[in-house]
């Protein structure tokens, strides 16, 4: 394949930002892949594991030669990185980000747009593990996974499409949706699961513990998340995240009102009803 970007930077070379640098050199899309990081030992963790060409603790550095840049860093933090890299890329740079939540993301560049230097196209790949770090990187870790694209009201069509195709050239399938409809969908599919997840996990007592089979280990699992890059998520979509929240409530009250009556005709209709939703997403 001809490389389609001759130097790409990614900000961010942890498990998503690895991921994507692998993608990058075992497909051929470019020439030259350059890391940006907090620390020279998680560049170097990326650098011996093939993710990263060359890599940087400095940011201007880093993106300054750029073609494309992806912030693959905390939601919570990528807002000012996007400042920060639009002053220091060559005009009419390409940048995407990884973050889990879009709509402040977009909306903080789309404030300036006129300003801007570089071009700006947010994305979320939906792919992912509790793991972290350059090390945990794989390489077909977007394949057949979705990527979404958010592109604002004001963003060129062929700027979507070019972010569309950095997803699909490292495997993804790529979905456009505005960032307030990826919130509001995203809050339901991962974002408030993470906060069930965690208040399952801290509602187990520890003496159970030692009788926690594949289930428990099953519905707990994306618990075992990031807390600091959770906090950014759930904060950032709060509003969403707890409707959501609200909505399982609701139905989990359905379930503990059935039980408290003995009423297995109800239960059974629930259970099914679940059943239905899980079965119908495959294994």
């Amino acid at each position: 394949m001809t490389a389609q970007w001759d130097t790409v930077a990614i900000v961010g070379v942890g498990l998503i930002g690895g991921s994507a640098g692998l993608a990058l050199a075992k497909r051929g899309v470019a020439n030259k892949i350059i890391g940006v990081g907090r620390s020279d030992t998680s560049l170097t963790v990326a650098q011996n594991c093939g993710a990263i060409s060359e890599g940087t603790t400095n940011l201007k550095q880093g993106v300054a030669e750029a073609d494309f840049v992806l912030v693959a860093t905390r939601v919570g933090v990528i807002g000012s990185q996007l400042e920060e890299i639009d002053s220091y890329v060559r005009p009419g740079t390409l940048i995407t980000d990884a973050g889990s939540t879009k709509q402040s993301i977009v909306d903080g560049w789309e404030q300036n747009r006129p300003t801007r230097k570089a071009r700006f196209v947010g994305s979320h790949p939906l792919a992912g593990s509790h793991r972290r770090g350059a090390q945990a990187a794989d390489s077909a870790l977007f394949e057949n996974k979705l990527a979404v694209v958010t592109p604002a009201e004001s963003t060129p069509k062929k700027d979507t499409e070019s972010v569309s195709i950095f997803w699909q050239l490292i495997g993804a399938q790529v979905c456009i949706l505005s960032p307030p409809e990826h919130d509001l969908l995203l809050a339901s599919a991962s974002h408030a699961p993470h906060i069930i997840a965690a208040a399952l996990a801290t509602a187990t007592p520890r003496e159970t513990h030692r009788f926690t089979a594949g289930g428990w280990r099953d519905t707990t699992r994306i618990a075992a998340g990031d807390p600091e890059l959770w906090a950014d998520i759930v904060l950032d979509n709060a509003k969403a995240v707890t409707a959501q929240i609200e909505t399982f409530t609701q139905a989990s009250g359905q379930l503990k009102l059935a039980i408290e009556a003995g009423d297995r005709s109800t239960l059974i209709k629930l259970l099914t009803l679940a059943k239905e939703r899980r079965d119908a997403l495959g294994s």
